[in-house]
């Protein structure tokens, strides 16, 4: 499925999931001139809630699909849908993917992707095998910084690049002990596993700097974790006793640290935190030869760009500001959407789609990017010893072009 254009048509579109991240979704792909035409949830009034939006952005009210966990079946077992986007818990992630695609249709599913080695091979298998593609929806991988300095990455600016960091610190504890939405389940996430839990946020901008999957791969990871201290604290403040949340036993380290070798001798550092007090912050950083970029705040320095060694701003380099946005930036920005980034993505998916593109991110990279979560709980099982990343590619990425993204578009 390496460089396979989408079928080329005005794609009809299902969603599975329609809790917070469903239904933000939903909005963009109608702000984007998608077409919804089925909705899946366990819970009838979300779908009902999200279907009244459908309504009202002027299309037909879509099927509903709400008899249980695996009605989404009986949504997709017809010829009546194109490309299937998931927002399920984690663990959905593979088996509707792989039900999707099996039963003709693309798919993306939701960050961070699918739970397991294995299932990163199914995934890249059943794409395959059915000629169907699967991504994953990495909506950071849009955002103006990120595609911005995607094109520098890719013009050179930067010399040849050296080491990347990503991360995802964002203090979740208040909507992790919700009795709602991402309560319901994420937070279950945490007595089950420890490791990078979350890791493509930050990691897939730095990978489409990099070019993994396209001339260089991930080639092994080690990974540690902190101690688990700030969920235990936050449950003592915030809790009766005798509610049941008292009893979890956590796993998860309050922060993992993981470092990637690539093939090419590139490194990557990438980090966790979704329990700990931290302003929100992903890094994104890239470093070259030449220079260096670092978000939160945006900043940049090249070699020999001043005599105090202070970093200068980004607005200079507003010339590598990617097309997509330049075109879109003043509807995804009002859209809103993460600051316009989950619009642009769902734009430039519905693009592919109907010219008959290639996808800019694909199963490969989306098994990729999946693999760190239970490479990383394997690594630090171990005392953080290596663990070798699989070339799902098999051989390919040696011989792999630059990704759409990076090219005008």
């Amino acid at each position: 499925m390496i460089d396979v254009p989408f079928e080329k048509r005005n794609p009809r579109i299902a969603l599975i999931g329609l809790g917070g991240r469903g239904t933000s979704l939903l909005g963009n792909l109608l702000a984007a001139d998608g077409q919804v035409v089925a909705l899946c949830d366990i819970v009838p009034a979300k779908a009902e809630h999200a279907a009244s939006l459908v309504a009202t952005a002027g299309q037909p009210k879509p099927r509903l699909y709400t008899h249980g966990p695996h009605d989404y079946e009986s949504m997709l077992t017809g010829n009546d849908i194109d490309l299937v986007l998931v927002a399920t818990p984690w663990s959905w992630h593979a088996e509707q993917a792989i039900f999707a695609m099996k039963h003709g249709k693309d798919v993306a599913i939701e960050v961070p992707g699918v739970d397991t080695i294995e299932d990163c091979w199914r995934i890249v298998r059943t794409s395959e095998e059915t000629r169907k593609h699967c991504m994953m929806l990495e909506n950071c991988c849009y955002g103006y910084n990120e595609t911005l300095v995607l094109r520098m990455a890719h013009d050179g600016v930067f010399g040849d690049l050296l080491y990347g960091e990503g991360a995802y610190l964002h203090d979740l504890r208040q909507i992790l002990f919700s009795d709602e939405g991402e309560g319901l389940w994420r937070r279950a996430e945490h007595t089950k596993r420890n490791g990078n839990l979350y890791p493509t946020h930050g990691l897939g901008p730095v990978a489409n700097y990099m070019g993994i999957q396209r001339g260089d791969r991930f080639g092994y990871i080690v990974s540690m974790s902190s101690r688990e201290r700030s969920f235990d604290e936050y449950r003592k403040e915030h809790l009766q006793p005798g509610d049941p949340r008292m009893a979890e036993r956590y796993v998860t380290g309050d922060m993992n640290t993981s470092l990637i070798k690539t093939a090419n001798g590139l490194t990557i550092t990438v980090k966790h935190t979704v329990s700990t007090p931290h302003p929100y912050d992903r890094v994104n950083m890239i470093a070259g030869t030449k220079g260096i970029f670092q978000d939160y705040p945006a900043r940049i320095y090249f070699d020999g760009q001043n005599s105090d060694e202070s970093w200068g701003s980004i607005d200079a380099w507003k010339k590598y500001a990617h097309p997509l946005w330049q075109r879109e930036g003043g509807t995804a920005t009002k859209i809103g959407g993460h600051g316009g980034m989950d619009y642009i993505m769902l734009y430039r998916l519905l693009q592919c789609v109907k010219e008959g593109l290639p996808p800019d991110m694909d199963v490969y990279d989306a098994a990729a990017w999946s693999a760190v979560a239970p490479l990383s709980v394997s690594s630090v099982s171990r005392g953080s010893q290596p663990e070798d990343f699989p070339d799902f590619t098999r051989g390919k990425w040696q011989q792999r072009k630059v990704s759409a993204i990076a090219l005008q578009a």
